[in-house]
């Protein structure tokens, strides 16, 4: 049988495990400003662009995308070359792949910040980087297909049916869920409103934790597990099952992160069947990962990299059974908007993601530097301080969490709420906080040993190199199926049919739950009273987005006597038919705005936004002074903005968008007039209008500030469908 001689690319993986390494230091630290800012609150006051609001965006994506998605790079262009026996297709698309994902990654560092976002979970970046996304997807398919095609293996081994399937289902979840109509180059709207924008996010928030940080990871776990162990899989036949149960049912569970809100019952009722479902297959990946390990305990009592992906797997399991528990009604209208929530998720990437990833780069460094580890004691204690990280960041959380929930909903003995102040809540949970904080210290301190480590590696051994590999020439099939041959087995063969059919199984669950949503108008009833936002509302909605308010503020009140006695009548589909994006939240650090339109006057807010300590003793919300700033609210894009509006079927007429800047002028003229009922606002308001005379500026009035247009979206909120009082006083 002819020999053939070719090089593994080593240096791709070279390139996208440094980029892990850089981003997670980069995307931890950020992580621990934002712990910290739960305690001070003003520790960044007066720089918009390192605002909590700003910053939770850039660390989700930091973590997701640029340290998650690097080493998933990583580790696929390490293990799909050895298990095709070939080269990557184009070294020219390998290197594009990178470059052009790192260049998404500082686009994302920069427009975050900046508050150039859609708002939308995990789906934050404006549409040219969408697109870019997009772009640089599919060029990391092509190049995948393209090995496959060129293969000297026949038959796919089960990590490769991870990556195909992880490949398809990313590419349909993102150009869905990225829809949008765009203003400008860096300002869009979803194409979705309300309740579909809810459902199609979370169609795509859930699926992207599926398809980008869990099955790329089981595709890699299923590698290098049985590599570092020196040992097969536990199952081929688990491995078939884990693989089809898994892609066909998670893609179904979306809607339970929508329980109790507007969503029609029936995809509610949906998402909780398919999330409950995904025990089965989600614990057959672990099970399968771990009797990998079995007759080699004693080695992972010795070797790091074995002791991180046994904490790694089990934390999938963890996270994987709390996930279909969370998804039951009764468990979920406990956690849901509490920190229970941010604990789920933080074991799920810290202890997965997170130690599958330190694994594997503790694993790949030696091999391809052709020396030993530095340290192996400094690995050790990255292991066990990085553990503890987890532990002391997770049990504080979970604390937290049970006590929001139980405080949220005591009542006294006379039917009034007992902590009807939402702020009892935060003061009780601060010390949970301040041990949160000291958990990620602790995390950050095991990465910052892994750089340590990794650098004196990379330094004493030998430059990373392409690595020489000899196989033979695939050999011709026939494409039938061969005698004896069962179904699966010729399925591993044939890349395009198994494709097909992944394809096919992410698909079916998508279009059932979607499509109906979206088509069937009798799903989103409409309510007469409710009217579009008036273009100075709509300004201070698209400044509530910039702000990230949404990543600490809900507006979907829950069917609960708590939140209605709490907050208001609960949330009805028809009353965000407008909102393109939805702003329904994910947490709630602060109170539900749904309902708080006109519940305060203009003067509250405007000092609430100046200084929320002096209005709320205890409040962990930061201050937001540059709404205040002496420049003016741009208002340049207000008919073109509503325009948008009106082609995705907001009923703006022609002459409500051509008299836009008088009727915004008139509405913020009067804000200012009720700001002006305050003796404190006119004499400080006066005294800035004397210095900026006095050093020659120009005084911009305060109706044309940018906190104004924040005021009239705020007071706004819930008045459409509040009863009038008629009842005699």
């Amino acid at each position: 049988m002819e020999m053939q001689q070719f090089y593994y690319d080593n240096k791709i993986v070279k390139k996208f495990l440094y980029a892990t390494i850089v981003f997670g230091v980069v995307g931890m630290l950020v992580g621990l400003i934002l712990a910290l800012m739960f305690l001070f609150p003003n520790l960044t006051e007066g720089i918009p662009w390192l605002s909590f609001g700003r910053l939770r965006p850039l660390h989700t994506n930091a973590v997701i995308f640029a340290f998650v998605g690097n080493s998933m790079f990583a580790g696929v262009y390490y293990s799909l070359q050895r298990l095709l026996k070939a080269r990557m297709f184009s070294d020219f698309l390998s290197n594009l792949n990178f470059w052009g994902w790192q260049l998404i990654i500082v686009a994302a560092a920069v427009s975050l910040p900046l508050g150039i976002t859609t708002s939308k979970e995990y789906a934050e970046l404006e549409w040219p980087i969408d697109i870019a996304i997009a772009l640089i997807w599919v060029v990391f398919g092509i190049n995948m297909i393209g090995t496959i095609i060129k293969r000297r293996e026949r038959h796919l081994y089960v990590a490769i049916w991870f990556y195909i399937a992880t490949f398809v289902t990313v590419a349909v979840l993102h150009i869905f869920n990225s829809l949008e109509l765009p203003v400008t180059a860096l300002k869009s709207y979803s194409v979705y409103a309300g309740v579909q924008d809810a459902l199609v996010q979370w169609w795509y928030g859930h699926n992207a934790v599926a398809f980008f940080l869990t099955t790329p990871f089981l595709g890699l776990m299923y590698y290098f597990v049985p590599k570092a162990a020196n040992r097969p899989v536990f199952s081929y036949r688990l491995s078939i099952i884990h693989f089809w149960a898994l892609i066909f049912i998670y893609i179904w569970a979306g809607p339970h992160h929508l329980l109790y809100s507007a969503l029609p019952n029936w995809a509610q009722n949906l998402g909780v069947v398919f999330s409950v479902m995904l025990i089965a297959p989600s614990w057959g990946g672990m099970i399968n990962g771990l009797l990998t390990l079995r007759g080699v305990w004693d080695k992972v009592r010795e070797e790091p990299v074995l002791k991180f992906f046994v904490v790694a797997i089990t934390g999938y399991g963890m996270a994987t059974f709390e996930g279909p528990m969370l998804s039951l009604k009764n468990v979920n209208a406990i956690a849901h908007y509490t920190d229970w929530i941010i604990a789920h998720v933080h074991v799920g990437a810290l202890a997965w993601n997170g130690f599958m990833a330190f694994g594997m780069m503790y694993w790949l460094i030696p091999r391809m530097t052709k020396g030993p580890l530095f340290s192996t004691k400094l690995a050790n204690f990255h292991f066990w301080i990085g553990t503890l990280g987890i532990i002391f960041y997770a049990l504080p959380m979970y604390v937290a969490g049970f006590t929001q929930a139980s405080m949220w909903k005591q009542f006294n003995p006379d039917g009034t709420l007992m902590y009807g102040n939402f702020l009892e809540t935060v003061k009780e949970i601060m010390p949970m906080y301040a041990m949160r904080a000291f958990g990620g210290s602790l995390y950050l301190i095991g990465m910052l040993v892994l750089v340590y480590n990794i650098v004196k590696t990379v330094k004493a051994n030998a430059a990373v190199e392409d690595e020489l590999a000899e196989a033979p020439a695939l050999q011709v099939i026939s494409n039938g199926r061969l005698k004896g041959e069962k179904f699966h087995p010729w399925l591993e063969r044939r890349p395009i049919q198994l494709t097909l059919l992944a394809t096919v199984a992410i698909l079916i669950g998508g279009i059932i739950q979607i499509v109906p949503t979206i088509m069937v108008k009798s799903n989103i009833p409409t309510i007469a009273s409710v009217k579009p936002y008036s273009p100075l509302e709509l300004e201070g909605r698209d400044l509530y987005i910039r702000e990230g308010c949404v990543g600490c503020h809900s507006q979907s009140v829950r069917p609960f006597r708590s939140e209605v006695e709490r907050y208001g009548p609960q949330s009805k589909a028809g009353e965000f038919v407008y909102d393109h994006p939805f702003l329904w939240g994910s947490k709630r650090t602060g109170p539900d705005l749904l309902r708080v339109g006109a519940k305060y006057n203009d003067n509250w807010h405007f000092n609430h936004f100046w200084s929320p300590q002096s209005i709320s003793a205890g409040s962990i919300m930061p201050s937001y002074k540059w709404l205040f700033d002496n420049k003016p609210l741009d208002v340049s894009l207000t008919e073109k903005k509503m325009k948008a509006m009106k082609t995705l079927g907001v009923p703006y007429s022609d002459s409500e968008i051509t008299n836009a800047q008088v009727a915004l002028r008139a509405q913020a003229v009067k804000i200012e007039n009720n700001l002006k009922s305050d003796p404190d606002f006119v004499k400080s308001y006066e005294e800035s209008k004397k210095k900026a005379d006095a050093k020659g500026e120009k005084f911009v009035p305060m109706n044309e500030r940018e906190i104004v247009a924040m005021i009239a979206y705020i007071q706004r909120l819930g008045t459409d469908i509040k009863v009038k009082d008629t009842s005699k006083k």
